[in-house]
């Protein structure tokens, strides 16, 4: 694994799990349509952590219903289906309301894609902090390592979140900028 903290870019070269290769699908249909950023505990199985996970949490960027119901006709084709309903419109409505949704390939629930619009200030900041993940010539854009670490630790604090910080800060300790993390920390409290 190489990272470049200046370039914000990693390249990985590992044997793509079953789950890399639905996550590799699904973003090249969903970034057809719309900017996205994949955060949570994704990433850091992406970087090497081993275990499991229920779903795969992605920001998308706000776009028109006319350009989601695109995506969504595609995804439909390409075998993917929506847990929360079968009605387009609807699925724009809940993600409009900061819900999410959740999308896995037909007849199965898990793993899942959860799509949200960013609801906080923090939120959309993900995509102007993000990194870019070059694995078997493809790209996945995840949120910064800082950002991770601080909402695992500092936000969602579950032991699995904390675990997955741990796994992060291990593995890139001496090249993370701690005074970010820190200051991600300070914003995240006040919310």
């Amino acid at each position: 694994m190489e990272y470049n903290p200046k370039k914000k870019k990693i390249v990985l070269q590992k044997e793509l799990s079953n789950l890399d290769k639905l996550v590799l699908k699904f973003i090249k249909i969903l970034e057809k349509y719309m900017d996205y950023v994949i955060v949570s505990g994704y990433v850091s199985i992406l970087l090497g952590r081993t275990r499991a996970t229920e779903d795969v949490d992605i920001f998308i960027k706000k776009v028109p219903e006319k350009q989601f119901l695109n995506l969504y006709q595609e995804l439909k084709k390409e075998g993917f289906w929506c847990i929360n309903t079968e009605n387009g419109k609807e699925m724009f409505n809940y993600l409009q309301e900061g819900l999410a949704i959740r999308f896995a390939k037909k007849g199965k629930i898990v793993p899942n894609f959860e799509i949200k619009f960013p609801k906080r200030k923090i939120d959309e900041e993900t995509f102007k902090d993000l990194i870019v993940v070059k694995i078997h010539n493809k790209v996945l854009k995840i949120s910064s390592l800082e950002r991770q670490i601080a909402f695992k630790n500092f936000y969602l604090k579950s032991d699995k979140d904390l675990e997955d910080a741990t796994h992060i800060e291990e593995i890139f300790k001496d090249k993370l900028n701690y005074r970010k993390i820190n200051k991600l920390k300070e914003i995240l409290e006040r919310e």
